[in-house]
């Protein structure tokens, strides 16, 4: 543990509460467009692939303000950024409510996207500088169900608003829920909320030449990039997926994502006991296994309903792997920490926006099925090369 963290105050019950409001918000953002293309396409005369425009360009604007916000966090108070970037975000989100056209839908996910990089990957920074390794993983899971239900609540809540008050509605509900975290971590926010570093304050390029030169680093954000790109991409297809298939409402469609993050709570209401008896490497090897039998069973499902229980299995599966490469994140470059895990989100994001569009590709070319068949074989081969990676690391 640095001196920094050693002097930093824990992080109280309610910061926690709050970061993970703020980060329900940030990861409904992602997910809120996946049950609206069709809706999209109809609104504004365009293809499924165009309308899957609004999905690519906030992952892309995320990952790429990942550079601005971590070493920006490191200057000036992760604390303080979290706070100012939850209130841009409730702008942008108003501002996709009421978007005449889809360009300018495009441009409110823009600004929700590069505003939101501010948000989560800050929190765990700022949780890292409060919460020592050894019991950081219980923090970071109380945490993780924010995100987890906001995973769950993009889908579901944006397809119960475009089946009853139309899909406008479900970004206005958005707008405000991001706007009553931001107040409320403004209002309520610790006594020192953000710590002066104990070394010298380092530029952007510096910080940034610290982490890459780190070889395990490195490997952690390839992994991460990789993760975003099969599991996201995939899952940004898959409400869609299942209306031109199984002809099933937005709403049903959108259960797939609660299923997702029902899989997320099993493995955080369990990770204290598979931690410790699986370790790192067990549970990447367990991550490859059930990723690859859920997109088997997307790829063969004969009915809809078959589908949902490999939803929550996928979202078992990720939490699995993705758990232990954050925890990892957190911990890979110590001295400069909101620049680390800013680029382990803006690496995860990026290949979210690849895999998005990759994907969308291969619909368009080839079909789903095709698609659902790489991501069987693409993801164990990750999941199992990081878990290779571990025990190399491990014997060193």
């Amino acid at each position: 543990m640095t001196t920094s963290e050693s002097a930093a105050p824990p992080p109280s019950g309610l910061s926690v509460f709050l970061l993970a409001l703020a980060s329900f918000a940030s990861a409904s953002a992602f997910r809120i467009v996946d049950p609206l293309l069709p809706h999209l396409a109809r609104e504004f005369a365009v293809s499924t692939g165009s309308a899957s425009r609004a999905v690519t360009v906030f992952a892309i604007a995320y990952g790429i303000a990942q550079f601005l916000y971590g070493p920006l966090g490191d200057r000036i108070g992760k604390y303080r950024t979290i706070t100012a970037a939850t209130l841009l975000c409730s702008i942008g989100s108003i501002g996709a409510a009421f978007a005449p056209s889809l360009d300018m839908l495009i441009v409110c996910r823009i600004l929700s996207g590069a505003a939101g990089a501010g948000i989560m990957p800050l929190a765990l920074a700022w949780l890292g500088d409060r919460v020592p390794y050894e019991r950081r993983q219980a923090t970071l899971a109380r945490f993780l169900l924010g995100s987890i239900t906001g995973i769950a609540g993009g889908q579901l809540i944006s397809g119960m608003f475009a089946d009853t008050l139309g899909w406008r509605a479900g970004f206005v509900f958005l707008g405000l829920v991001y706007l009553a975290a931001g107040g409320a971590l403004l209002l309520f926010r610790p006594a020192r909320p953000d710590l002066p570093p104990s070394g010298p304050r380092p530029h952007v390029f510096a910080a940034l030449g610290t982490l890459f030169r780190v070889r395990w680093a490195r490997v952690v954000l390839a992994t991460g990039f990789m993760e975003g790109a099969i599991v996201f991409g995939i899952l940004a297809f898959v409400p869609n997926y299942l209306q031109q298939r199984f002809g099933v409402s937005a709403t049903l469609a959108g259960m797939t994502g609660a299923m997702f993050a029902l899989g997320g709570y099993v493995y955080v209401g369990s990770a204290r006991r598979l931690v410790p008896r699986l370790g790192e490497a067990g549970m990447a090897a367990g991550a490859a296994l059930s990723l690859c039998v859920v997109f088997l069973v997307f790829l063969g499902a004969p009915s809809w309903t078959l589908t949902l229980p490999a939803a929550l299995l996928s979202g078992f599966g990720y939490y699995l792997l993705h758990s232990t490469l954050q925890t990892n994140a957190t911990q890979m470059a110590p001295q400069v920490r909101g620049t680390a895990v800013s680029m382990f989100a803006s690496f995860l994001f990026t290949g979210q926006s690849v895999g998005v569009w990759t994907v969308a590709q291969i619909d368009g070319a080839l079909g789903m099925p095709w698609a659902f068949a790489l991501a069987a074989v693409l993801m164990p081969a990750v999941a199992l090369a990081f878990r290779h990676a571990l025990l190399n690391r491990r014997r060193s």
